[in-house]
């Protein structure tokens, strides 16, 4: 079976490929265009797709009989692809939860952290040769330990931000989800039911939650008024949860003290007002970028075509 990678991965992932495939690697690192997604159902048993590859409704319309059978997507999120269009062409679809959760958990305490200490701010400081040294009241920011920490949406990476911050920080845990979950782990988690009452309690608010129509917008002008004007506000799950109009209109009108961004709603896109704000820190999409973590998620993408190959049950079918 012919197998079409979408982007450069570490090289035990395409080892791991070729042993099992006919498989040509895509040397760019920018998303696929129209051209090459129809090229690839056309001519490959298998794609395995990643983040910005746009595998919507309109690709499988211009392709009505693709040879592809399998989008094995690199990554937990799924969000770039139509699935229930992809199902109708004939092609299943699988991702690679598990393998992404505690390093995406870590971004999310590095970003609580340099948000609420003014990391990012303090670092910029001393490498413009601007710092005057230490003083009693200088770049005071926001103490973790025994705040609240509030997390929207509560699945593997939500919980595992939870363990991070109330074991590591003595935080107390607040979440919203829409399914209630047991959190044996975390017995003093407490449920709020709305998202507005979640914003309004915590001093700390991560956004964890997948990224689906439902979810679009999220997090919009109302839910950030909700929030304190001490609080931060940390995504680490997709860009569009939050609208970002909203987000800047909040953080330039002093009505929270800052966020952390792992995403953006327009990726790669960061808009200048943004850029231009020191309350806000920016990191270029780091959650899982740790090689031991982007190998193991490559594996996994594997394994699940290797399934498909043999006529297997998908191990991470979506």
């Amino acid at each position: 079976m012919k197998l079409f990678i979408s982007r450069p991965l570490p090289e035990p992932v395409l080892e791991a490929a070729r042993a099992a495939f006919d498989v040509t690697v895509r040397r760019s690192n920018a998303p696929l265009s129209n051209t090459e997604m129809h090229a690839a159902l056309t001519g490959y048993d298998v794609i395995l797709p990643t983040l910005g590859d746009q595998f919507r409704a309109p690709v499988f319309a211009a392709c009505p009989a693709p040879r592809a059978r399998l989008l094995a997507n690199f990554g937990v999120g799924y969000n770039h692809i139509d699935v229930a269009a992809a199902q109708a062409a004939g092609l299943a679809v699988t991702n690679t939860p598990g393998a992404v959760t505690d390093a995406t958990a870590d971004i999310a305490l590095t970003l609580m952290l340099m948000s609420a200490r003014r990391a990012a701010e303090g670092e910029r400081l001393v490498r413009a040769g601007r710092w005057q040294g230490w003083h009693p009241t200088q770049m005071l920011g926001l103490h973790l330990s025994g705040k609240t920490l509030g997390i929207v949406g509560m699945g593997r990476i939500g919980q595992a931000i939870a363990k991070r911050a109330h074991f590591g920080f003595d935080m107390a845990i607040r979440y919203h989800t829409r399914t209630p979950r047991d959190l044996p782990d975390l017995p003093k988690a407490q449920r709020m039911e709305s998202l507005h009452a979640l914003m309004e309690a915590c001093d700390i608010v991560v956004i964890a939650a997948p990224a689906t129509p439902q979810t679009h917008h999220l997090i919009d002008a109302a839910a950030l008024a909700a929030m304190r004007p001490h609080a931060h506000l940390i995504n680490i799950a997709r860009g569009d949860l939050v609208d970002e109009a909203a987000l800047i209109a909040a953080l330039q009108g002093g009505r929270i003290a800052g966020a952390g961004l792992d995403v953006y709603e327009f990726e790669p896109r960061v808009p200048p007002e943004l850029l231009a704000m020191e309350n806000v820190v920016l990191l270029p999409h780091l959650g899982t970028a740790a090689l031991e973590v982007r190998t193991q998620m490559g594996m996994m993408a594997v394994a699940n075509a290797v399934a498909f190959r043999d006529g297997q049950e998908l191990p991470n079918a979506v």
